[in-house]
């Protein structure tokens, strides 16, 4: 063995190291606050959402079997693919708002992963107590005891994600119905499939993995440096006021003693879910939840020092010793207001968009295998197939006409009726007399109108062509 062969041992070593399991510290707080107020409200939205009722439907249904969407009173179509794409670009653009103003705080707040995580987590408390009697359980031998509380929490984690599993499915299978089934045993094997899909991948994420998927898992945290600047919010240690750190006993005067107001205590790292020092600066691994400065507050209010030792801040901010006021002016830098612009004109547009929307649908196909023919009284006659999607949740009778060539008429039955968010495809004999019309060979521009009987308001025009040969 050369000497080298030590050191790259070493190394291969701390490249590949053994998860350390993290045991975050319960911490109460204002922020701790607002995470259990969105924990509740995403909650309460996902699950809930499921089981509202309209129009004696489910509200919101994405039906994919059927190709048909339904979000309250609106019904979407494939047609209306250029509705999901503006969703997809707002948010898109809100996520790069957001981060470029304060940093990670659809991460710390709101992403399902920290959520879902932090339900488990205090499942886990509730079952086998704080932190240090979950280390002291972990680390201690096998006992009828700890197996009934590690295979409680287990069995609690397994019906969560299940019931998460389920209420997913519900947005894209009837719920009402897709509960009868799991009641029954009736479920079909792609219902089931998602279901236990879903609820593993809950399971595994919040229950095992927690921390590992927003450090090496999520792509949000490795591009996120790219919308961060000097004037990002995020959530900083003050070293000009914190260092040099110590201990030392409660009421002590730091600046008797040539110390810090940090008193070393690693609060900040115990109750951190990805279990980072906050202290060494901005790190990836941070995803800006705040428990570190619920923890450090509280250590401050014990010893008698102010608040805000760690704080949201700007790296600006610390730098230049802004105050609060100087500090949120900075926020509304070119790149805020750029981001802002965009995204107002898209929300606004696609708001005008939705606005103006026609309930109605018309496609419309020639038919090839009869591409031009001649019918009695010198007539040229094409064929056209006419796709009609009714997309209100009312029956309406459409009344179709065509335009564009002299004398030209349907030499179909001009009326049709579709019922609530249903479509027909049906076939139309469009006819010209090209006698008495000199109608030139070659191709023409047509154009058929569809509109609701008893609503003006509901109609269509379509162009198509004509051949004449």
């Amino acid at each position: 063995m050369n000497a080298s062969e030590p050191a790259a041992r070493g190394a291969e070593q701390a490249l590949y190291e053994v998860r350390q399991k993290i045991y975050p510290r319960a911490v109460r707080g204002w922020f701790a606050a607002w995470r259990w107020t969105l924990v509740w409200a995403t909650q309460l939205v996902f699950y809930g959402g499921a089981w509202l009722t309209w129009n004696d439907r489910q509200a919101l249904l994405f039906d994919i079997a059927q190709r048909k969407f339904y979000i309250f009173g609106l019904v979407f179509w494939p047609q209306d693919i250029i509705y999901l794409t503006v969703l997809l670009v707002i948010s898109a653009l809100s996520l790069f708002l957001f981060t470029a103003i304060a940093g990670r705080l659809w991460c710390g707040y709101a992403c399902p992963q920290t959520v879902y995580t932090e339900i488990f987590m205090w499942v886990e408390k509730l079952i086998e107590g704080d932190r240090a009697k979950r280390i002291r359980l972990d680390r201690g031998g096998l006992s009828l005891q700890k197996v009934l509380r590690k295979s409680t929490k287990h069995a609690v984690w397994i019906a969560i994600a299940l019931w998460t599993g389920f209420t997913f499915v519900g947005y894209f299978t009837p719920i009402r119905s897709l509960w009868h089934e799991v009641w029954g045993g009736s479920t079909g094997p792609w219902a089931s499939f998602w279901i236990l899909f879903y609820g593993f991948a809950t399971y595994g994420n919040a229950g095992w993995m927690r921390e590992q998927v927003c450090k090496y898992m999520c792509p949000y945290a490795r591009f996120q440096s790219a919308m961060f600047d000097r004037d990002t919010l995020i959530i900083t240690y003050d070293p000009a006021r914190g260092e040099p750190r110590g201990p030392r006993a409660r009421g002590v005067e730091p600046g008797s003693r040539g110390l810090g107001d940090c008193v070393d205590c690693a609060i900040c790292v115990q109750v951190c879910p990805t279990g980072i020092d906050i202290r060494d600066g901005l790190q990836y691994e941070c995803i800006g939840c705040a428990a570190c400065i619920d923890g450090c507050n509280q250590v401050m209010d014990k010893m008698g020092y102010p608040r805000g030792l760690i704080r949201y801040s700007t790296e600006h901010a610390l730098e230049r010793k802004l105050d609060r006021a100087r500090m949120f002016r900075r926020a509304l830098r070119p790149r805020v207001l750029i981001y802002f612009a965009i995204l107002a004109a898209i929300v606004v547009a696609a708001g005008v968009s939705l606005y103006l929307r026609v309930p109605l649908k018309v496609d419309v196909i020639r038919d090839r295998a009869a591409i031009a023919r001649e019918v009695g009284d010198g007539e040229i006659e094409n064929v056209y197939r006419l796709q009609i999607i009714n997309t209100t949740e009312r029956p309406l009778r459409y009344e179709i006409s065509v335009e564009g060539l002299k004398d030209i008429h349907l030499a179909t039955p001009a009326q049709v009726d579709v019922g609530p968010a249903s479509s027909r495809e049906l076939p139309f004999k469009v006819r010209v007399n090209a006698e008495r019309g000199r109608i030139a060979p070659g191709t023409h521009r047509i154009e058929f109108k569809v509109r609701a009987l008893g609503d003006e308001s509901v109609k269509v025009e379509e162009k198509s062509v004509f051949i004449v040969r």
